[in-house]
């Protein structure tokens, strides 16, 4: 799979190339508040954000629902590769578009469906910044659904098989137990905030802690205090401890699989591509009181 293509636009290329055919905008906002206590788990779609204000012509693609396998225990699960090709389809997303990712917090959920798409050989860019660069830039907002609603695809035809799927980025609940265990290879990686992964703050999930052996390497380090991708010689400085690190690949996770995949983006701006997500992260983990969870109390 080509890497020419930086995972990031900017404000002003967008804006630029907002009526390019090629280009198709997407708002993935979703709202997941703070915890306030262990446990306390409430995720909704962001639809309604969307409705308050988006970039022009930029539709609500919905990470809670339309495009997560609900069948599962976890929230964000991913469906099956095939499955989501045919989802993305639906959208209107095929290779010869390219999907321009923005959210309403700081590009979050924008470096998850990025991941997504990713994984099924569509190279899409995320607004570096995100709506709040858009907003800040003077650009234009709106609240009207500009675009007619998309015919579902006709799933006879077997869209998926137009994409190029790509099984390795993601990493299941077995695997992880094999590297904890010993019997593979990979460094864990956990993307949250040091106080969640000491277990020192409550957590949403069903226990505190991490995964043994984790490294931790916060998501929101690797962002300015505007939101934007660090510099390319402060992304690899704070990503050192893991470019260095021998043992690959590079098996990243958080909470949902989310803030993972903003360090998967910073990540691929330095040119580490050897890297996979766990996508039931730790909500699936710590359901399992068999699975150990380490803490660093204070």
């Amino acid at each position: 799979m080509a890497h020419s293509v930086s995972p990031l636009i900017s404000v002003a290329e967008l804006s630029e190339r907002r009526q390019d055919p090629t280009l198709a905008i997407f708002d993935t906002s979703v709202v997941l508040p703070s915890p306030r206590f262990d446990g306390d788990y409430r995720v909704e779609s962001g639809r309604a954000q969307w409705c308050e204000g988006h970039i022009p012509n930029a539709q609500h693609l919905d990470l809670t629902h339309d495009l997560a396998d609900t069948s599962q225990p976890f929230s964000f699960a991913l469906p099956s590769l095939e499955d989501l090709a045919i989802r993305f389809a639906t959208q209107g997303i095929t290779p010869q578009i390219t999907p321009v990712l923005y959210d309403k917090t700081d590009g979050f959920w924008a470096a998850r469906l990025w991941w997504m798409l990713r994984s099924v050989g569509i190279s899409a860019r995320i607004l570096d910044g995100g709506y709040r660069a858009w907003q800040n830039a003077g650009q234009p907002i709106t609240t009207k659904n500009s675009l007619p609603q998309l015919d579902n695809i006709n799933r006879r035809v077997r869209p998926h098989a137009t994409f190029t799927l790509q099984p390795q980025l993601w990493c299941d609940r077995q695997r992880v137990l094999r590297i904890v265990d010993g019997t593979e290879k990979g460094t864990l990686v956990c993307a949250l905030s040091k106080s969640v992964f000491d277990g020192t703050t409550p957590t949403r999930y069903s226990r505190r802690g991490h995964i043994p052996h984790s490294l931790n390497l916060p998501a929101r380090s690797l962002l300015n205090e505007h939101g934007f991708y660090q510099k390319l010689p402060e992304l690899r400085s704070i990503l050192q401890p893991l470019l260095t690190h021998k043992t690959l690949p590079l098996v990243l996770y958080c909470g949902g699989g989310i803030s993972a995949a903003v360090v998967a983006v910073a990540l691929t701006l330095v040119g580490q591509f050897n890297t996979t997500l766990y996508d039931g992260s730790l909500q699936e983990w710590s359901a399992d009181p068999e699975l150990p969870l380490v803490t660093n109390p204070a």
